[in-house]
């Protein structure tokens, strides 16, 4: 038994260097730290909280909504860390903010993708439940990510993540000097046939951790790259930004609709219209 000897701090967490009063509960989970400037511009205000390692996070307001947004840097081992440290200071909500590439033929570079369920091709995830535990996205989260889509006019597509653990040889790609990892070569073929939507490194272990600590969690990502067509832009960065934001506005709406009709879920019977 270890105690409390791995993290000195009462309050404040050790690798985000925030505290209870930092956050709102609700955070946009960007990968990239320089992400958080372009989803903050959506904002009707902010105030950066913490900067240390890849964790930057800032806490505002959109619509009279309180939202936070912290920076988890690229993988799953650090996306879990901002889910734990997070979850230690109240936050009780978290939607990954990300980029993607597709594998569906269709889906257009600059398209979203809002993630229903995730294949735990992630080794973080493992380390806290069996290998056969679904990583499955909160249904009011997702709910609200593509009422938000809808309003925004974006194009959207909705289904199963695949989260892998690296760049390169897990996503089926050749690695230096032309290197090939044992099955990659059908990896994508074989996501496609199962009607996999899209690969990226953290949604799978941010939706695992959600479920097992009884919280909320979801994903939207923006399609940079094609993996079917070939195709690969940075084009449209900005929406799933835009999107994860009205959609934590519309959470809020639905989690005070909840308490005045006293339901205990958000489903199809209650109404977000004004």
């Amino acid at each position: 038994m270890t105690g409390d000897s791995e993290n000195p701090n009462t309050d404040v967490q050790y690798h985000l260097e925030v505290g209870p009063d930092d956050v709102a509960e609700t955070v946009l989970l960007p990968g990239n730290p320089d992400r958080l400037e372009k989803i903050v511009a959506h904002w009707d205000d902010h105030e950066i909280k913490a900067h240390h390692r890849e964790y930057r996070t800032a806490t505002g307001s959109y619509e009279g909504t309180p939202i936070s947004v912290t920076s988890t840097g690229i993988g799953s081992p650090s996306a879990a860390i901002a889910v734990e440290e997070l979850a230690r200071v109240d936050c009780e909500t978290f939607i990954r903010v990300g980029s993607c590439g597709a594998i569906q033929p269709e889906m257009a570079v600059g398209d979203l993708v809002i993630t229903t369920g995730a294949v735990r091709q992630e080794g973080t995830s493992d380390e806290y439940v069996r290998e056969d535990y679904p990583a499955t996205a909160d249904h009011e989260v997702v709910s609200a990510l593509i009422a938000a889509a809808d309003r925004l006019g974006y194009d959207y597509h909705t289904g199963i993540t695949m989260s892998a653990d690296s760049f390169y040889a897990g996503q089926g790609r050749p690695g230096f000097d032309g290197f090939e990892a044992a099955g990659s070569a059908d990896l994508v073929d074989q996501l496609k046939a199962a009607n996999v939507k899209n690969i990226e490194m953290e949604a799978s272990a941010i939706l695992t951790l959600a479920n097992i600590y009884g919280l909320r969690a979801g994903a939207v990502c923006t399609v940079y790259a094609n993996r079917d067509t070939g195709e690969f832009r940075t084009e449209g960065e900005s929406r799933a930004a835009e999107t994860a934001t009205l959609a934590t506005h519309l959470l809020a709406k639905m989690d005070a609709i909840k308490r005045e009709t006293g339901a205990d879920r958000w489903h199809a019977g209650l109404s977000l219209e004004d």
